[in-house]
């Protein structure tokens, strides 16, 4: 078989294979990426996968530079691809996505045990400032309607437990109603 025939079988077996897995995504037929873990797990990552014109007898180009994983060390992102190319190096000549997909799934926890999140800008600033720009945060949070006790007291009269009106507290006294239309009608009242 040529290579390209071998790429063209490998890539319907990934197809039917990661049907409907969002992990998996087909990017062109020679191209793929592929997450390990979750999308709000920290320790998750993506790999990029290109496939060279002599593919499966040449390895493939694996990366790691996709945004989603701009909170990896370069050191940890070193260390995965190092990893990945000794697995890449055992399988050469062969169809090896799904093995090197299912292998570092299998191995995420020892891929990224000495991954420490790369830290953000908002961390870097000294605790003062942070200290500073949270009690102005709050100050501006606590503008609130002053009310007046007997204002207070009012509305906690009107008001249940939870602080909210009670069931048809707005609603027309239908009796009282009825009976001005009578009184209004026929000119006499009830009782």
């Amino acid at each position: 078989m040529t290579a390209n025939e071998d790429q063209e079988m490998e890539l319907e077996a990934l197809q039917s294979i990661y049907e409907g897995d969002d992990c998996f995504k087909e990017l062109t037929p020679v191209s793929f990426q592929f997450r390990i873990g979750d999308l709000d797990d920290s320790n998750s990552f993506l790999l990029e996968v290109l496939w060279p014109e002599t593919y499966p007898e040449t390895a493939p180009q694996i990366s790691l530079d996709g945004f989603f994983n701009n909170r990896l060390t370069p050191d940890t992102k070193q260390y995965i691809l190092s990893k990945l190319g000794e697995q890449v190096e055992a399988n050469l000549g062969t169809a090896m996505m799904y093995t090197l997909f299912e292998w570092a799934k299998e191995n995420k926890e020892m891929l990224m045990e000495n991954h420490q999140p790369v830290t953000s800008a908002v961390t870097l600033i000294s605790n003062s400032e942070v200290i500073n720009n949270a009690t102005s945060v709050s100050k501006k949070k606590e503008k609130k309607e002053q009310l007046s006790k007997a204002q207070k007291r009012k509305l906690i009269g009107r008001t249940d437990n939870k602080g909210e009106l009670p069931r048809g507290w707005n609603w027309v006294d239908v009796i009282k109603q009825q009976n001005k239309y009578i009184e209004y009608r026929f000119g006499t009242t009830w009782g």
